[in-house]
């Protein structure tokens, strides 16, 4: 039973999306209301998946001071080389108490999807991992979108700890779950996972 579990684990990897300081604290310019509830669970979720040798990924928006990398409808959110998550600033640090480690990755998204114009997909493949975990926020985009992206690449299986994702408030957040839910994605508890082949 070890041993299988041990080689679950080895396939697969755990997706932070977007615990930085402008989505999640408070007054930020991209704030979720539901992120910074979440954040000691992230914690643990990273801390478990590390005990198991699980492969830590850390999914970040970072954009040009002048927007030119950003979604059109964003656009106007850069003015005088100000704006969200811009890279090297502190509202695209991650929130305190989440640091990654020596041989842990960093990828950088400019879109929803953690996917979409980036190499995680190779990246994936090149370190034999079929399945992934995902934790962050927030639930109706970048959850959502990585999470619909990831089972149209065939990863499984995909898992979003429920508890340990977030959106503006509750029911958007459930019913993006739900919908998640209708394509075959797990979502278990923080608890729930934790207690998996512990």
């Amino acid at each position: 039973m070890a041993v299988a579990a041990a080689g679950k684990w080895r396939e697969t990897a755990m997706l932070v999306i977007d615990m930085q300081n402008d989505f999640i604290l408070p007054g930020g310019p991209m704030h979720v209301a539901g992120g910074q509830a979440i954040v000691p669970e992230v914690i643990r979720a990273v801390s478990v998946a590390r005990d198991r040798g699980i492969y830590v990924i850390w999914v970040v928006r970072e954009h040009d001071p002048c927007g030119r990398d950003v979604e059109l409808f964003r656009r106007h959110l850069y003015v005088n080389g100000k704006g969200p998550t811009m890279k090297d600033s502190k509202g695209a640090e991650l929130v305190e108490g989440l640091v990654p480690l020596e041989g842990e990755y960093k990828l950088v998204k400019t879109r929803f999807s953690a996917f979409f114009d980036t190499h995680l997909n190779s990246l994936l493949q090149s370190s034999g991992i079929k399945s992934l975990v995902v934790v962050g926020v927030q639930t109706p985009n970048c959850i959502r979108q990585t999470v619909f992206d990831a089972v149209a690449s065939n990863y499984q299986p995909v898992s979003v700890i429920v508890d340990a994702t977030a959106a503006a408030n509750s029911e958007v957040h459930t019913a993006n779950i739900r919908d998640m839910q209708n394509i075959g994605v797990s979502t278990p508890t923080l608890q729930e996972w934790c207690s998996d082949y512990a």
